[in-house]
């Protein structure tokens, strides 16, 4: 087998990553708002499938959705430095809740500041 992030991660913990962010998010003022209420399993799901793809693993994302197009998916919801750092906030809260380890935290946690950069649409003032 082929030494990935997946395979060194495992599926479990990014599924128990993604539980622990949308636990946050469905109580956050600033995002909880953005996701629509009748699709939190969706869009849990939609994270997790995309993250286990994009490290390494099963394309399941891929087959059902096809290229993720962040910024296109994104693009009906304001998105600043507040909501780009509540993002980021929120997910970290989460690696930590679920025990990222040492070793890979840093390379998750880049791979997020870099996306949530990029999703930004929104310049304030």
């Amino acid at each position: 087998m082929v030494d990935t992030f997946y395979t060194r991660l495992g599926e479990e913990a990014l599924t128990r990553l993604v539980a622990a962010f949308y636990r946050r998010v469905k109580a956050d003022d600033l995002l909880g708002p953005m996701y629509p209420p009748e699709d939190w399993e969706g869009a849990e799901r939609r994270l997790r499938d995309f993250l286990i793809f994009r490290f390494g693993g099963p394309d399941q994302y891929i087959q059902e959705r096809g290229h993720p197009r962040l910024r296109m998916r994104h693009a009906p919801f304001k998105i600043g430095v507040a909501e780009r750092d509540r993002w980021l906030d929120l997910m970290g809260a989460a690696m930590k809740e679920v025990g990222i380890p040492e070793d890979l935290a840093p390379t998750l946690g880049g791979f997020f500041a870099q996306v949530a950069d990029f999703m930004r649409n929104h310049e304030e003032g």
